[in-house]
């Protein structure tokens, strides 16, 4: 009797797994894994963060800190972002098991609303905190509003091709929409090479004396004299806004280094952050186009499902190219080409 192999074992299991979660393909099951899962984990992890006064403010509290404890605005807008964006980053994962797009439909319409709901709300708090958040520069509050906006336009549209039974469009612009929000999770490992690059390249970030006295940097007069003797004129009286020039090093993230650590991410952010959003804008293209199996198959269930709802253009009643652009491909179900 012949002995079954280590790899055919392995995918024996592999397949028990995802087959019965709807997925029709190994590859498209492990993009799942990677990416979904990321978002997942990024958003468990991140939960304790909801506890405002002792994890995100408390003891070691954040950088940003500074800011949401002295303008009630910024701490609406981060309690509101946190509370809505990391619910939503896990429910979304649900959205992708095929199993319950149409095994339990209900359940994937009344989740999507959720998602799409939390996620609205949560990108209204992203928008709220911009200007304080990392420094809140020019950079930082465009890159804001840049994801912010790719990312609610794609849910608008991918909800809207799901109201018109447009599924492969709806499936398109869904995988967009979360495409352009998990530029977030690279943007924290971008952040990390970009600021370790940056320190040893002698850049200054600009930091005001009075954050660096506070309890979210160096949190003495005597710490910041020490590194910063310019600052003498802030605490004298004589200059309650001076500012002074910090070298970004992530070298020594405690005690005095902590002033060029901060340095370090306030210089990097925006550019982290426009990095990742370029890459997932890329990688999700491509990946769409590397799928037009999936995107027949979903158009053809659509055509059955407008006929069936006595659409007028079945097959192209959402936004597909040969109803809206100039294509002069003119799409029809495989049954009828056939004829």
């Amino acid at each position: 009797m012949a002995k079954t192999s280590t790899p055919g074992r392995f995918y024996g299991l592999l397949r028990a797994l995802y087959v019965p979660l709807g997925f029709r393909t190994r590859r498209s099951f492990f993009f799942f894994l990677i990416f979904a899962g990321a978002l997942v984990v990024f958003s468990l992890i991140r939960l304790p963060l909801l506890f405002y006064s002792t994890v995100l403010c408390g003891p070691s509290p954040h950088f940003d800190c500074y800011y949401f404890d002295h303008f009630p605005a910024a701490q609406a807008g981060i309690r509101l972002h946190l509370g809505a964006i990391l619910p939503a980053g896990i429910l979304a994962a649900l959205q992708f098991v095929p199993a319950l797009q149409f095994k339990w439909a209900a359940v994937h319409r009344i989740n999507g609303y959720i998602v799409i709901f939390l996620s609205a709300v949560g990108t209204v708090g992203a928008m709220m905190i911009a200007r304080w958040s990392m420094g809140g520069g020019p950079d930082v509050q465009a890159g804001v509003v840049v994801l912010g906006i790719g990312f609610l336009v794609s849910l608008g549209l991918a909800w809207w091709n799901a109201r018109v039974l447009q599924f492969e469009e709806h499936r398109k612009w869904m995988l967009r929409a979360w495409a352009y929000a998990g530029c977030i999770v690279t943007a924290r490992f971008a952040l990390v090479v970009s600021a370790a690059v940056i320190s040893q390249q002698g850049y200054y970030a600009p930091i005001a004396c009075e954050r660096l006295a506070s309890r979210y940097i160096l949190g003495s007069e005597e710490l910041v004299l020490a590194r910063f003797p310019e600052c003498a004129g802030y605490f004298s009286g004589a200059n309650q806004n001076l500012i002074v020039a910090v070298e970004g090093d992530v070298g020594d993230m405690g005690g005095l280094g902590r002033a060029g650590f901060q340095a370090a991410l306030l210089l990097t952010f925006g550019v982290s952050v426009y990095l990742s959003f370029l890459a997932h804008v890329v990688g999700v293209e491509v990946y769409i186009r590397l799928t037009p199996g999936e995107n027949e198959r979903l158009r053809t269930i659509s055509y059955h499902r407008q006929v069936k709802a006595g659409f007028h253009n079945p097959g192209r009643a959402g936004l597909t190219a040969d109803r809206l652009g100039d294509s002069s491909f003119f799409w029809a179900p495989r049954e009828q080409k056939s004829k």
